[in-house]
C-alpha cells in the first residue's frame, strides 16, 4: 500500500508506542532486580519511587508527529510516555532516573522530575500542578505572537483540582493556545473514579468553560491523534483551547511495589486483552500500512536506542557532592541597586514594578 502522510504518522505513533512500552519494561527489570526480597526503595541502580506508564502510550503518542520542539508539555509524576512521545534526550533522561551526573538535571530530579528545555518538557509530583505552567507557556506565546502551543497532562485525580478549574477558565477567557489532556486510568492512586467524580464522561467540564471537550474512548491511539489533531490546528490558529479526555489503563500498580490490594482481582488480564499497541500493530499489518518485516524494524529499532540509554546511564558517573547547591537558585547581580530611588512602596506594587 502506498503510504500516505497520515499513514506515516500512524507508524510513528505507533513505533513510539513501542519504544515507551519497552523502555519502561527495560526500565522496571533493573529497578526491581536489586530490591528484592526487601522492597527497599532506596537502595539499588534506581532509587526513589517509580510510577510506569505502560498501557497509557494512546495518551501521549500523537505527539510525536503533531508538535514541535518550541511547543510546551507539562506532564505528571507518570511521565516517561509523555518524555519520549515529546522527544526528550532518552540518554540524559536515562542517566536522571538512575541518578547520574550526566542526567538532565544532573541526577538530582529523578523520574518524577524530568526536564529537558531543548524541547521544552517538564514534569512533577504534585497532582494539578502541569495546568498553570501550560497556561504560562501559552500566554507567553500569544503575547510573543508566536503559533507555538503547550499541553497540559493530568489524571483523573487532577478532575476536582482547583487549579484545573481555574486553568480552563482562564484558558478560555483569554482564547490561550493549550490542550489539556485528562489521563483517566480509572484510579487515582487507590481511588476509583466513580468513588470521586459523578460523570463518566469527563470531557463535559469543557462545556462549562465554553471550550470543546472530546472524549477517546477505550484508549483509542488514532481517535487520539485525530482529536489531538484538530485540537493543535485550534491553538495555533488562535481559536483557544481544547479539552480531551482519554480513558486509558496502567497495567502496573501506582507505584512499583503498590499490593493493589484495591484492584478486582482479574482487572489487568482483561485490560491486557486489549493492549492498544497489539491493537495497532493488528490493524496496521492488516492493512497493509507495515510489513512484518517493517514491524520487525521497528521493535529492534527500539531496543537498539533504548539499549545505548541504559549503557550511557549505566556509564555516566554519580553526582559531586561539591555542586549539590548548583542551579538551585538563579543567578543573581548583587551589585545591582533599587529603582525605588528612596520611594516606599507596598509589597504588592514592588513585584509588580519588578515583574514588569
Amino acid at each position: 500500500m502506498e503510504k500516505s502522510e497520515e499513514n506515516e504518522d500512524l507508524i510513528t505513533i505507533y513505533s513510539t508506542m513501542i519504544k515507551i512500552r519497552k523502555y519502561e519494561e527495560k526500565l522496571r527489570d533493573i529497578y526491581l532486580s536489586d530490591k528484592k526480597p526487601l522492597f527497599n526503595i532506596a537502595a539499588g541502580k534506581i532509587p526513589g519511587e517509580m510510577h510506569l506508564s505502560a498501557g497509557q502510550e494512546p495518551s501521549a503518542a500523537w505527539m510525536s508527529v503533531l508538535l514541535r520542539n518550541d511547543d510546551f508539555v507539562y506532564s505528571t509524576h507518570r511521565p516517561h510516555h509523555t518524555a519520549i512521545a515529546k522527544g526528550v534526550d532518552l540518554n540524559r533522561m536515562t542517566a536522571e532516573i538512575m541518578g547520574k551526573h550526566g542526567g538532565l538535571s544532573k541526577g538530582k530530579g529523578g523520574h518524577m522530575h524530568i526536564f529537558d528545555k531543548k524541547v521544552n518538557f517538564a514534569c512533577a509530583g504534585i497532582v494539578g500542578s502541569s495546568f498553570p505552567p501550560a497556561l504560562g507557556a501559552a500566554l507567553a506565546s500569544k503575547l510573543d505572537g508566536k503559533d507555538s502551543i503547550a499541553v497540559a497532562f493530568g489524571g483523573d485525580g487532577s478532575l476536582n483540582q482547583g487549579m484545573f478549574l481555574e486553568s480552563l477558565n482562564l484558558a478560555s477567557l483569554w482564547k490561550l493556545p493549550v490542550i489539556f489532556v485528562i489521563e483517566n486510568n480509572d484510579w487515582a492512586i487507590s481511588v476509583e473514579t466513580k468513588d470521586s467524580t459523578p460523570i463518566k464522561n469527563d470531557a463535559i467540564r469543557a462545556d462549562g468553560f465554553g471550550m470543546p471537550g472530546v472524549y477517546i474512548e477505550n484508549n483509542d491511539p488514532v481517535k487520539m491523534y485525530k482529536a489531538a489533531e484538530k485540537a493543535v490546528k485550534r491553538a495555533r490558529s488562535g481559536e483557544g483551547p481544547t479539552l480531551i479526555a482519554i480513558d486509558t489503563y496502567r497495567y502496573y500498580g501506582h507505584f512499583e511495589g503498590d499490593p493493589e490490594v484495591y484492584r478486582p482481582k482479574n482487572q489487568v488480564k482483561e485490560l491486557l486483552a486489549k493492549d492498544p499497541i497489539k491493537i495497532m500493530e493488528s490493524d496496521l499489518l492488516k492493512k497493509g500500512i507495515i510489513s512484518k518485516d517493517e514491524d520487525d524494524r521497528i521493535n529492534n529499532s527500539a531496543m537498539e536506542e533504548i539499549s545505548q540509554a541504559f549503557a550511557f546511564a549505566e556509564d555516566s558517573p554519580l553526582p559531586v557532592g561539591s555542586d549539590s547547591m548548583d542551579d538551585v537558585y538563579a543567578p543573581v547581580d548583587y551589585s545591582i541597586e533599587p529603582t525605588t530611588k528612596g520611594r516606599k512602596l507596598p509589597v504588592y506594587m514592588a513585584i509588580s514594578e519588578a515583574i514588569s
